[in-house]
């Protein structure tokens, strides 16, 4: 699908799609209940589509009825060993899960499509070996085999909370009690909090002692269904839409966005106001108006995901823009430094790439040109909003990747 968007309208109002990291947390739990819960998830995606699909190839029993994912948990005596489970290209399903297999003692066959094989999963799999499980890496395809014991698992923070997010999991469906020690700095810790704050809600809260999770076990805190819980509205999504708001002629409401969220993404409503644009918060809904924007320095450590559409905003900002801490970026479903600064450049855009981040220099505007999204949802939708800048049509062409995080933002943003 190619998407031509030239001097295009905008909607003004527009709902949050449900947040991916929210529902991936709440499915696996619900799958490892004691009973059935009924998970209300507005929209859905190719990611969280990925996470169900591998639930399902375990035992649980997920079915969608009225915009209700109602999960029937996975039986005690009912995990299928052998199972193939279909990863897609999501990141999150397959850190969370592998380690959750070797909880359970389900022998299983990862499938990996598009770049996954070659994000970094390595630290992960030798703090599992080292506590009984097996892998064997043929291709896209990862074998698994072996059970995990309690103990002391200590794990590399400074890579991917998400390698901490799956052993939360994995360690809380053990019998016996167990201690998680990150080993350095812990990146994307916000998703961390969301992961603490999903087994909280399914009463098995982790305790903590300084950096250490203290895990009590299956024993002594099983998961109990809350019977109904509503993801939250996704910030990661909303930024986009948010930004055109700060970006374009007119403002933008985003409804269904929790004022309290412990997702990071969140922090665009700070970036966005230390750009320059207003911003108002009222329930959940967060409307943002547009405004003269001026140059600001950013460490994204923390936010790696909103560094294509910062750079976008920061090409409407007059002076120059630092965008640092984004190494990481280069590992997810593009390098995604590289292809930022390409599809900017293209369009006219004042952007240096460096080694962990961004430099733009911002405050007139683009000219248009057809872009190279490289198969990456986030970068396609930057690329949309920046549209809002070009003076001649800017074209995507398969825009259709955005399905694996937002398939309506096309629709949602301007009616396509």
């Amino acid at each position: 699908m190619t998407v031509t968007l030239n001097h295009p309208h905008y909607a003004d109002r527009i709902s949050a799609p449900t947040s991916k990291s929210a529902a991936h947390r709440a499915l696996i739990a619900a799958a490892f209940a004691d009973d059935v819960t009924r998970l209300t998830v507005r929209t859905s995606c190719e990611d969280i589509d990925a996470t169900v699909r591998c639930l399902c190839a375990l035992g649980a029993d997920i079915k969608k009825e009225d915009g209700i994912l109602l999960v029937t948990p996975i039986p005690k005596n009912g995990v299928r060993k052998g199972a193939i489970l279909d990863c897609g290209e999501s990141g999150s399903t397959l850190r969370f899960l592998v380690p959750v297999c070797g909880a359970i003692g389900a022998d299983a066959v990862f499938l990996r499509a598009g770049r996954l094989p070659e994000r970094p999963l390595k630290p992960l799999l030798d703090t599992l070996e080292a506590h009984g499980m097996r892998f064997c890496e043929d291709g896209p395809r990862l074998l698994s085999e072996g059970s995990l014991t309690a103990g002391d698992y200590r794990i590399t923070a400074n890579i991917s909370s998400q390698y901490i997010t799956g052993l939360l999991f994995a360690l809380s469906l053990l019998d016996e009690p167990s201690r998680l020690i990150p080993v350095g700095r812990m990146e994307s810790s916000p998703y961390i909090d969301m992961t603490v704050d999903t087994l909280s809600r399914f009463g098995a809260t982790p305790g903590r002692k300084g950096e250490d999770f203290l895990i009590e076990g299956k024993k002594r805190l099983p998961l109990k269904t809350p019977s109904r819980l509503t993801p939250e509205g996704d910030y990661s999504g909303a930024a986009f839409l948010l930004a055109m708001g700060a970006i374009g002629s007119h403002a933008v409401t985003v409804t269904e966005l929790s004022p309290s969220s412990l997702q990071g993404d969140a922090a665009i409503l700070s970036l966005l106001t230390q750009f320059g644009a207003r911003v108002s918060a009222q329930g959940d809904s967060v409307t943002v108006y547009p405004a003269p924007l001026h140059a600001i320095d950013i460490d994204a450590t923390e936010i790696p995901d909103l560094v294509p559409i910062l750079a976008v905003i920061a090409a409407a900002a007059r002076g120059t823009t630092h965008i640092t801490g984004a190494a990481r970026l280069r590992l997810k479903e593009s390098d995604r430094l590289a292809a930022t600064s390409a599809f900017l450049r293209t369009i006219g855009g004042d952007i240096v790439e460096n080694e962990d981040g961004l430099t733009v220099t911002g405050g007139r505007p683009l000219t248009g040109g057809t872009v190279d999204v490289c198969g990456d949802h986030r970068i396609a939708m930057s690329a949309a909003v920046a549209s809002l800048l070009a003076t001649d049509a800017v074209v995507i062409p398969h825009a259709e990747c955005t399905k694996k995080s937002y398939p309506s933002f096309f629709e949602d943003a301007f009616g396509r």
